[in-house]
């Protein structure tokens, strides 16, 4: 019996005692159940009593008789408790509980997806650097966090886009040009502009396409480097998001806001909102009306956009191409950004509480990281991919809330032991996989036979349990749109696994013959092994077979 099928019985138990006129109370469509914090307490727990008690108008313990009377009586269910002030504890006989294994085995790798966010359209953005060199350490976070993000917002049913938002107009750029032209034509790195390796490189590259740089007008040269060199470093970027595991459905150029148009058309369609107004020879978005702590410029008196302008035209654009929520997620040094683009949101006449969501990604450092001669006086990307893995960044990475800094150390998370989280979660996969073949090799196969009511050991009722509660803690890690709920259960569950392990054998010893209980606890193991691939997927983590 699955935590969904148990929540559908309690439904029942309810509609059966309304059907009965024990209790006079709506039935509501949905039940929620939960893992009690004591397993001495049951396989799950429910306060459904206690929410309806006074709509009942009836003392929630006496409510919960009512209920556990009727919910006694379901196929799978071994006993219903009532404890404290009205909660239903509920222990599911050993078969019922069992048959979750082969629910998880034959739902393979969808196992955990749910539908709590059907309906939802959502478009997440995260990252959005600068295309003037490579990804470094302090993008990490929300590349691997976003990542995840999107995947357990697509799991749990929503319609999600991941955007990467190119910040590819403005004076950067125009540096960006100095810093390739001077790199072409062996002068210094000019004031202010880009030092490194890749600029030396790209400067090689772009000199090569073009050979009459030194020949052209001073301006029109630092166009023709910037315009070849931008692609070259954007393609850069996205080859360390790859090999990151990084995946972005759309890549979006701030310049297209602006050589489309779009930019004028929000400041009109903005001012024809009424928001909109001219002011010492600028125009301005009266953000004020919603919260911001100044009113922001649009155009200044020179004519020129600002980047809040861009803002505002970026965030229509979303809204026209359906993404009823905008999730940005945003580094430590733009917390000035909540209010205005909450604003930005009301202006449009969206609610800002529905329709735009904001999160702030703090700062981490990585412990023994250098920094990088390739991309200047940072800690590149590349390069801590190269020392540490993508595995270990993105799991050590997942484990922790966005909001809280963070310090890593890179010889730790290179660690083969128990005391790295990711080894020990992937370790405990490839142990699934080891059993799954040494038992193939011993005559054990799953198709052969499987009586989940064997699996009555306390070890297994603990796992089995653990295994139930994946698609709420999915569920739950996308609403709230914390990955570290993930990686948190994976660890608590490679922990029961291993537990069952040393307890319970699949394998047959040597001359005893093969029985059900070996194949049924094979269809255990190949379960667990399910969820923990399935778990580090959605953190972008690989699960190896070997390690």
């Amino acid at each position: 019996m699955t935590p969904e099928q148990l929540a559908h019985a309690i439904t029942a138990a309810l509609q059966a005692a309304v059907d009965a006129g024990e209790i006079s109370v709506e039935v509501p469509d949905e039940v929620r159940v939960e893992r009690p914090k004591d397993r001495n307490h049951g396989d799950w727990a429910s306060n459904v009593a206690l929410q309806l008690a006074k709509k009942a108008g009836m003392n929630p313990r006496q409510l919960a008789e009512v209920v556990a009377e009727h919910l006694r009586r379901a196929e799978g269910v071994a006993a219903v408790d009532i404890a404290g002030p009205g909660f239903l504890n509920i222990t599911l006989d050993a078969a019922s509980a069992g048959e979750l294994a082969r629910t998880i085995v034959e739902a393979a790798d969808t196992y955990g997806s749910n539908d709590a966010l059907v309906g939802h359209t959502v478009n997440v953005e995260f990252i959005s650097a600068n295309p003037t060199g490579h990804l470094h350490v302090g993008h990490t976070r929300w590349a691997a966090l976003g990542d995840s993000m999107r995947r357990l917002l697509a799991a749990s049913g929503a319609d999600v886009t991941a955007e990467y938002y190119i910040n590819d107009a403005g004076t950067q750029m125009d540096r960006f040009g100095e810093s390739v032209l001077a790199a072409a034509l062996g002068e210094p790195t000019p004031e202010g502009g880009y030092p490194g390796e890749y600029v030396q490189e790209l400067g090689q590259k772009v000199l090569a396409e073009r050979p009459d740089l030194a020949g052209l007008p001073r301006q029109e040269a630092i166009t023709a480097a910037r315009d070849l060199g931008y692609p070259l470093m954007l393609g850069m970027i996205q080859q360390t998001l790859q090999n990151f595991g990084v995946h972005f459905d759309v890549w979006f150029s701030e310049q297209s806001l602006h050589d489309s148009g779009q930019v004028d058309q929000a400041i009109a369609r903005l001012r024809e909102q009424g928001h909109v107004y001219d002011a010492d020879g600028a125009i301005w978005l009266r953000t004020t009306d919603f919260s911001d702590d100044k009113d922001r410029v649009l155009v200044r008196s020179n004519g020129e956009h600002t980047y809040f302008a861009s803002d505002a035209a970026y965030y229509l654009s979303k809204k026209d191409r359906g993404f009823t929520e905008k999730i940005y997620l945003l580094g430590a040094d733009h917390h000035g950004y909540v209010n205005r683009l909450k604003a930005i949101s009301a202006a449009a006449g969206d609610d800002p509480e529905q329709n735009i969501e904001i999160r702030i990604g703090q700062l981490i450092s990585i412990n023994g990281a250098k920094l990088s001669k390739r991309a200047g006086n940072v800690v590149d990307l590349d390069d801590m991919l190269e020392w540490i893995g993508a595995d270990a960044i993105r799991y050590s990475l997942a484990r922790y809330p966005a909001d809280t800094p963070l310090s890593l150390d890179g010889d730790e998370l290179r660690k083969q032991t128990n005391d790295n989280p990711v080894f020990y979660v992937q370790y405990a996969h490839a142990r699934t996989a080891n059993v799954s073949r040494l038992a193939a090799a011993d005559g054990v196969h799953r198709e052969d036979g499987f009586d989940p009511s064997l699996l009555a050991h306390e070890t297994e009722a603990t796992l089995l349990a653990a295994l139930g509660d994946f698609p709420r803690v999915v569920a739950q890690a996308a609403e709230l749109r914390e990955p570290h709920r993930v990686a948190r259960y994976l660890e608590g569950l490679a922990g029961s696994f291993h537990k069952w392990y040393d307890a319970c054998r699949v394998r047959p010893r040597d001359g005893e013959e093969v029985t059900d209980l070996h194949r049924s606890r094979l269809w255990l193991n190949e379960a667990t092994g399910t969820v923990l691939r399935r778990g580090l997927d959605l953190l972008g983590v690989s699960a190896p077979e070997r390690m």
